[in-house]
């Protein structure tokens, strides 16, 4: 019976099994295979149970994701989820197999955990809302998958977050959300992330981190946010800040896919959907007076797709309406309608883009021929027929149309920039409209700026203060409607010199007041940015030497606070378009940096570092035309004495010393006179220029490396993590400085060892602490060496051109910085080892510590083969430098260190002469005292040690060893210098010196077992940063008080 019983259970399994692997090659016999499944659960449904999951077993020790076992994955969970008829057993079916893929869910093969998660959420996804699973079981499923969500493998915790998805959206199952947002962060893996992103509901607690996800590192996550974006969030729901947040990021999204997910969400979702297709409307959702640059790309995008369509007489005429009283009153026969601020940005875009495409397909029909060309010349005929139908009939009724604006008042001045702008598209070559205009450009460059009554009665200006009109925008659009206007050469600089002498006649009489002031310097200010040269100023109303001594200096020394800081705007750019600086300009931009008021200084700093970099920091120091003094010394980094806001302070020294100076001053509340910025991060952001472009500065390369240290500090120092600005501006200049020349690594490898001292607790007095502020003060200067190593051994980027021999070679590519020993790691070898052994034999805990971190950096530095010089005289550095090292795995390290270099040394015995040694050294700008002895001789191992002492050793126990060795470390730390040489240590030792104590063998075989013993111990102790803190680990936070020690 048993037999019958196993032979129709091996028939059903087979027959299960020819189902299965037919399916697995077309989705065509799915529905026929599905009818005869359902036929033998109906007939046997116990042994149909078990039969089906034997058959199916071998499926889950198939790893590789192929198409055919994809297709038994389907049609397996839709058989599962599919009812047969009403005496059909599927329900109890579903129950058992869902039990067995639990169970195959937790096995230890991952396989069969990454089949049984993938065919469970196959399930969940296709089961219907009416299938009868007991809630025991599903409370199983979940929880087995909440478990795999966080398994190993990143194919089962994928599908383990697929299965909870349906769950997430039941208020029932909040833990499996909050189990989703907690995963999200920290998820490593993207396609992972991808299916967490498209498994959130929509709510504020998942809105901000699907948002946040438009930023992720992977493309395929990015797309499936904004998917989520588009389906689950209505725009309505999104606050204006977000709605801009998105679009700037998914347009402009480096990834082609993105920026087309974007898109559709765009176009779909938000255009059609929430705003019929109307792009003003859709503008109306953006806020585009205060987010204007998204909304010309926004409209930008949809022009370009060809989406924005205009309507029969949808053109700027219409916002003139005809009116009869008027035209009986003598006045125009029409009054002007006011545009909405969306409206005028989207006229704005429309006719810009048209005129492009006018332009580009005219070009196209030059370049072409034949027919072609013919229709490429129709396109550019019909653009601009079509842009002549949108603009205002005449440039009359242009003018008329923005002065209606301009009156109107603040609120409107958005559309009336818009409309300055929208001028750029008319045609001014008639005369006629070239005079109209004209005399509206001298309306507007005549126009005061706006003012009002403060709280107390004091009139202040509206904006900035310093460029016309009160904004930057306003200003440009005025300029660029006044170039289109005067298009000749040297026309332009006329007209606004002319303005500028009728409003300099007050100014210089001294009869103007403050707000008289500020309009005279901001037309200065619009006419200096927008000039080319001073040869088109020379002849004109005024000059610009006049306006130099007449108006700006005079403004930087004005006792209103607004006009120094519009003066020495206008001495920067009056600088930048001088051949050379002049004395009196760099003077009073050196002197309003210094004692002037935070306001100017923040001015001052900006002009000055302008000028540094177009102008170069020896040429403004040359300007001053005296001698200038230099504080930065080489190999440290000191402060500079500059007395800031002092009216007596003498201003001799050089300009870099004066940057230098600058980041070291306590500013306090001077310094945050701007939200977003301070005065160390406009000098750091400058030296940073400075420094990248110091091939163009060669006479003061010798400081360089000395500004790069103090930039490497900022950047490290935790006092100033409130200049996240300036962080974030020193991150990508750390990332692109050392590749871009072989200087900057040479400069980078001076910079090394300020760098280190002036991080360090206890050198060069640098302040100390409890234990756990030196510790970290250590950690983060340990974090600054292995930075500068990681950027010491970052790879040069090509060449454009090298000079050989004086002939330019287009094709020579500069990758090797071994080529020269400065620039490269070899040079920073033979600093820290001069940095090393340049401490005495006693030294202090604090020098102990900064020893081994320099020692630790230095086994990790390459030679090149070519470096034979620097190999010798590093191989004989290294011997002291081992004297100067305590810790065992330290020794050994170095130990290793003097193999490699043995091992590249083509002539290892042959010595390198005092000469070189000395050529070598002067080149890396270090010093050295090195004896004779020292230079011939190089032990390849340590001294040997005595095995007597080993043998009479008597055995003790290890707690009776490691009480005697933590006395033994005491005893040594405190014992005098009688012994200064470590017979664990690779030293130089001559015969003769052997001979000569020979009596003293046995002493120094025990020392060294004492010694070695105790450093191992020690370094147990310090686990953290392998440091000898236990040696007088109440002394580190004073190297004063700590015990000397060999």
């Amino acid at each position: 019976m048993a037999t019958g019983e196993s032979e129709e259970y091996r028939k059903l399994t087979v027959k299960i099994a020819k189902v299965l692997d037919d399916v697995r090659t077309s989705h065509a016999t799915h529905i026929r295979k599905l009818k005869e499944l359902a036929v033998l659960r109906s007939s046997s449904p116990v042994e149909f149970r078990a039969a089906f999951c034997a058959a199916l077993t071998p499926l889950f020790d198939f790893q590789r994701r192929t198409a055919s076992s994809e297709r038994i994955i389907k049609f397996t969970s839709v058989f599962a989820c599919s009812c047969g008829g009403k005496d059909d057993s599927g329900d109890e079916f579903l129950e058992n197999f869902l039990n067995f893929l639990i169970a195959a869910a937790a096995a230890s093969n991952k396989t069969a955990r990454f089949r049984a998660c993938q065919i469970i959420s196959e399930i969940i996804m296709r089961l219907p809302d009416d299938a009868e699973v007991s809630n025991e079981l599903w409370d199983e499923v979940i929880e087995c998958m909440k478990l795999r969500a966080s398994d190993k493998v990143p194919a089962v915790r994928t599908f383990a977050v697929r299965s909870l998805a349906r769950f997430a959206n039941d208020s029932e199952n909040s833990d499996i959300l909050e189990l989703l947002l907690e995963k999200l962060p920290l998820e490593q893996n993207g396609d992972v992330r991808k299916v967490i992103v498209l498994s959130l509901p929509p709510s504020s607690a998942t809105l901000s981190l699907i948002i946040d996800c438009t930023l992720d590192v992977s493309e395929s996550v990015r797309k499936a946010a904004y998917c989520v974006l588009a389906s689950k969030f209505p725009l309505q729901s999104l606050s204006i800040k977000l709605r801009t947040s998105i679009l700037q990021r998914g347009l402009a999204d480096r990834s082609a896919s993105v920026a087309k997910e974007c898109f559709r969400m765009l176009k779909d979702e938000w255009l059609d959907k929430c705003c019929n297709g109307d792009p003003i409307e859709l503008l109306k959702f953006l806020d585009v007076e205060t987010y204007e640059s998204i909304g010309e790309i926004v409209i930008s995008t949809l022009l370009k797709a060809g989406l924005v369509t205009l309507q029969d007489g949808q053109t700027i005429r219409k916002f003139f309406t005809a009116n009869d009283d008027l035209a009986e009153a003598g006045q125009n026969n029409y009054s002007i309608e006011l545009m909405d601020a969306e409206v005028a940005l989207f006229w704005r875009m429309v006719c810009k883009h048209l005129d492009m495409e006018a332009h580009k397909k005219g070009s196209e029909a030059a370049m072409t021929m034949g027919t072609e060309s013919a229709v490429y010349a129709e396109e550019a005929s019909d653009n601009n027929d079509l842009l002549d139908r949108i603009l205002p009939a005449s440039v009359s009724e242009y003018v008329e149309l923005v002065n209606a604006h301009i009156a109107a008042g603040p609120n409107y001045r958005f559309v009336s920039r818009q409309l300055l702008l929208l001028g750029a598209r008319l045609d001014f070559s008639d005369a006629s409209n070239r005079k109209v205009a004209s005399e509206f450009v001298q309306s507007l460059l005549h126009k005061a700026l706006d003012h009002e009554l403060d709280e107390n009665g004091h009139e202040v200006v509206i904006g900035d203060g310093f460029n016309l009109g009160g904004e930057r925008n306003w200003a440009s659009a005025v300029a660029e409607l006044a170039k289109k206007v005067h298009a000749a050469t040297g026309e332009f600089e006329e007209v606004v010199l002319t303005v500028v002498e009728e409003l300099a006649r007050p100014c210089r009489e001294r009869t103007a007041d403050w707000k008289q002031w500020l309009h005279c310097l901001a037309l200065v200010g619009l006419l200096l940015e927008n000039t080319t040269s001073f040869r088109h100023m020379q002849g004109r109303a005024i000059d610009p030497a006049e306006i130099l001594h007449s108006l700006l200096l005079p403004g930087a020394k004005h006792a209103n606070l607004d006009v120094q800081r519009a003066s020495v705007r206008c001495l920067g750019l009056f600088g930048l378009s001088e051949r050379k600086p002049s004395e009196n300009l760099v003077k009073q931009l050196r002197c309003s940096f210094v004692k002037g008021p935070s306001t100017v200084t923040v001015m001052a700093s900006k002009a000055l570092l302008d000028l540094a970099v177009w102008h170069g920091p020896e040429e403004m120091d040359k300007a001053m035309n005296c001698e200038l003094s230099s504080h930065l010394h080489d190999l440290k980094i000191s402060p500079i004495p500059v007395d800031f806001c002092n009216e007596s302070e003498d201003l001799d020294i050089k300009l870099l010393d004066l940057f230098y100076a600058g980041l070291e001053h306590e500013w306090g509340d001077l310094g945050e006179v701007d939200e977003s910025q301070s005065i160390q991060d406009i000098l750091g952001e400058g030296l940073a220029k400075i420094l990248l472009l110091s091939n163009k500065f060669p006479l003061e390369a010798s400081t360089h490396h000395l500004l790069l240290a103090k930039l490497i500090k900022l950047y490290f120092i935790t006092e100033y993590e409130e200049f996240q600005r300036l962080k974030q501006c020193l991150s990508v200049f750390f990332e692109h400085y050392p590749s871009l020349s072989v200087n900057h690594k040479k400069c980078l490898s001076k910079a090394f060892i300020p760098v280190m001292r002036s991080l360090w607790p206890g050198i060069d007095g640098n302040s100390t602490g409890s234990n756990m502020v030196v510790s970290n003060m250590r950690k983060r200067a340990v974090q600054a060496s292995h930075f500068m190593l990681q950027m010491m051994q970052a790879p040069l980027l090509v060449k454009e051109a090298t000079k050989l021999d004086g002939i330019e070679n287009e094709n020579v590519v500069e990758t090797d910085p071994s080529l020269d020993f400065e620039s490269g790691e070899e040079g920073l070898a033979v600093r820290i080892a001069v940095e090393v052994v340049s401490f005495q034999a006693k030294k202090t805990a604090a020098e102990k510590t900064y020893i081994a971190a320099l020692c630790r950096i230095l086994v990790l530095l390459h030679f090149g083969v070519s470096e034979q010089g620097v190999i010798k005289l590093m191989r004989t550095i290294l011997s002291r430098v081992s004297v100067s090292v305590a810790a065992e795995k330290d020794l050994k390290e170095l130990r290793h260190m003097a193999e490699r270099l043995k091992s590249i040394d083509r002539h290892p015995d042959e010595k390198l002469s005092p000469e070189q040694t000395t050529l070598i050294l002067e080149k890396l700008g270090v010093e050295l005292n090195m004896d004779v002895d020292e230079l011939t001789e190089m032990p390849p191992t340590p001294a040997p040690q005595s095995t007597r002492a080993r043998q009479l050793r008597t055995p003790a126990t290890k707690s009776t060893r490691a009480r005697r060795v933590r006395g033994r470390a005491r005893n040594v730390e405190e014992s005098s210098s009688e012994d200064e040489v470590s017979p664990t240590s690779v030293v130089p030792v001559t015969p003769a010196v052997i001979n000569s104590r020979s009596q003293r063998a046995s002493k120094t075989a025990a020392l060294s077992k004492m010694t070695a013993k105790t450093t191992i111990r020690i370094d147990e102790y310090d686990d953290s940063e392998g440091e000898e803190e236990e040696a007088g680990s109440e002394d580190v936070t004073s190297s004063d008080d700590s015990d000397p020690c060999d």
